[in-house]
């Protein structure tokens, strides 16, 4: 059975993967945004069964190709929630 996967370490982005018919959204964090993009690519083009990320904790993470709705990539390393809290200063 074909999988694909990538290894995750340094400066971390977080990672958003939409599971198909579950109000499940999986969220990993990766170094290496890029390498990360391209391991999606590859299993769905090398008809992967299976992507397969490992966490900032050494977790291996499998999800079957067929239920992976949509992959979000954040931009920015340093990228904040808007929230409601007071401003120091």
């Amino acid at each position: 059975m074909p999988t694909a996967g990538v290894e995750l370490q340094g400066d971390l982005l977080k990672v958003k993967i939409g599971i198909a018919d579950a109000q499940r959204v999986v969220e990993i964090e990766t170094d290496d945004p890029e390498k990360l993009r391209k391991t999606v690519d590859s299993a769905f083009t090398s008809g992967a069964t299976m992507l397969w990320f490992e966490d900032t904790k050494k977790r291996l993470i499998g999800i079957p190709r067929d239920k992976v709705a949509y992959v979000e990539i954040e931009q920015e390393a340093d990228a904040r929630s808007v929230g409601f809290a007071r401003a120091s200063g």
